[in-house]
């Protein structure tokens, strides 16, 4: 399945189910975070939680980041290596897997190319801002990605926000 593709099957499915809560206008973003580049379409975010699609066309490593959320990964396509904290070894998840990086849990993370994963963040989102936004702020300086980000996510609370829902 292309990306693209499933992209197209999330969002409308997502609709089905939420159909005031998925974004209506979204655009692929790239993410530095933890040494790693990625790129992201976000579907809903909240105070509270995100679901977005994200991936690489290229080979990524680098750290998780430590959150006040929990995360979780439904591979797509590719393949998605995780070496928890406090372990000697990694495992390696296929398509139909979905990986769950709980609160305060730290990984190293490695994407083989053209890895995608829809992502689910559930928690105290606004504490994951600082690791998403601190590679582009002070490693790539690229001001323009950081207003396109900050953009889409504003976005996103304010759709939440007028509907009284956070």
């Amino acid at each position: 399945m292309q990306i693209d593709d499933a992209l197209a099957n999330v969002t409308a499915e997502l609709k089905l189910r939420y159909p005031r809560h998925v974004l209506e206008e979204s655009e692929w973003l790239f993410i530095n975070c933890g040494g790693w580049m990625g790129s992201f379409y976000l579907l809903h975010a909240s105070i509270t939680e995100y679901v977005l699609v994200f991936g690489t066309a290229i080979d990524t490593s680098g750290h998780s980041g430590r959150y006040w959320a929990t995360i979780s990964d439904t591979i797509l396509s590719g393949s998605f290596r995780q070496w928890k904290e406090g372990t000697t070894f990694s495992n390696v998840y296929y398509p139909g897997t979905t990986v769950i990086h709980e609160i305060g849990e730290v990984t190293a993370v490695q994407w083989s190319p053209n890895t995608w994963m829809v992502e689910y963040g559930r928690g105290f989102i606004p504490s994951t801002l600082g690791f998403a936004l601190s590679d582009t702020i002070f490693g790539t300086q690229d001001f323009v990605l950081l207003f396109r980000i900050l953009r889409i996510y504003a976005r996103a609370i304010f759709k939440e926000l007028t509907q009284g829902i956070l």
